[in-house]
């Protein structure tokens, strides 16, 4: 009795199979096992063209809900070792579901996460081959990105650069631009942490002998002196024109009520009394009838 030989193809892989039948729910793919109970359904609405008995056919396999491996024409729009800006579709305890345009997304493991992405946001991601033969994504696309950038050139602190954040270190983001530069910004530059795979824009601080760039989050410091004054007079002018905030007050409550540095609000309260705008007594500002 010949050995029943084992389907080689398992779920999350593509494979080029050929057509061996045809039924009202669609076409029967050849598992290549010599038993017709193997073949791999290609349903009607999987099929984005027709199909004919003996055609090779590229797929995507996956589970369907009665975990039996099903095919799908809709493969994924990248290579593998590509990267590429990807939709996070679901999220669960072992890892998230990235859409990589196939008909199920492909599974990012927690071991190759940079934070912990939710679903809808979009980050970077690589598309490979794991140990078990299936497709999976990973977040640690440093060397990707190193290959895929370039030096900047022509540009000089001051200058803007947006573009996506594709890791977060302790020291601080990495940020790849629009124009494929490297850009990092330092952890005292971030007012507040952005998630990885957030889109923002960044002001230059820094053009690095190697094409790099430092930035910062931070407005120019004559534009938050600006910002911040605004930001303290429309806080008096909510309360009646008074407040129980000075520069004697201490940093936590000035970061809890304005969200700035006490440097910072100091800078701003100092513009403010040279302008002639407000006044401190006796641990209080007032706002000046002008």
């Amino acid at each position: 009795m010949a050995e029943e030989k084992k389907c080689p193809y398992g779920p999350s892989t593509v494979a080029t199979l050929r057509v061996a039948r045809l039924s009202e729910l669609g076409a029967f793919l050849d598992a290549g096992t010599g038993n017709t109970s193997d073949d791999i359904l290609l349903h009607r609405t999987q099929q984005t063209e027709p199909v004919a008995v003996g055609d090779e056919v590229k797929v995507f396999l996956y589970l369907d809900p009665k975990r039996r491996l099903t095919a799908s024409m809709r493969v994924p729009r990248m290579k593998e070792g590509q990267i590429a800006r990807l939709k996070v579709i679901n999220v669960s305890r072992d890892g998230a579901f990235l859409d990589v345009g196939a008909e199920r997304g492909i599974f990012l493991p927690y071991a190759g996460m940079r934070g912990r992405p939710q679903v809808g946001e979009v980050v970077w991601a690589k598309l490979y081959t794991d140990k078990s033969g299936r497709l999976a994504v990973t977040m640690e696309v440093e060397d990707e990105i190193r290959r895929a950038s370039k030096p900047a050139e022509g540009v000089h602190a001051g200058d803007m650069v947006r573009g996506a954040i594709y890791n977060m270190t302790e020291a601080g983001a990495f940020l790849f631009s629009e124009e494929r530069y490297i850009v990092f910004i330092a952890e005292k530059e971030m007012p507040r942490r952005p998630r990885v795979g957030e889109v923002v824009s960044a002001r230059v601080t820094y053009v690095r002998a190697d094409g790099r760039l430092n930035a910062s989050l931070r407005e120019a410091k004559e534009k938050a002196l600006e910002t911040d004054s605004e930001r303290i007079l429309y806080f008096l002018q909510n309360r009646k024109g008074r407040m129980p905030y000075s520069d004697k007050t201490s940093p936590e409550i000035i970061k809890d009520k304005f969200q700035i540095s006490k440097a910072a609000f100091k800078r701003a309260l100092g513009r403010l009394i040279k302008e002639g705008r407000i006044e401190e007594r006796d641990g209080w500002t007032y706002l000046k009838e002008i």
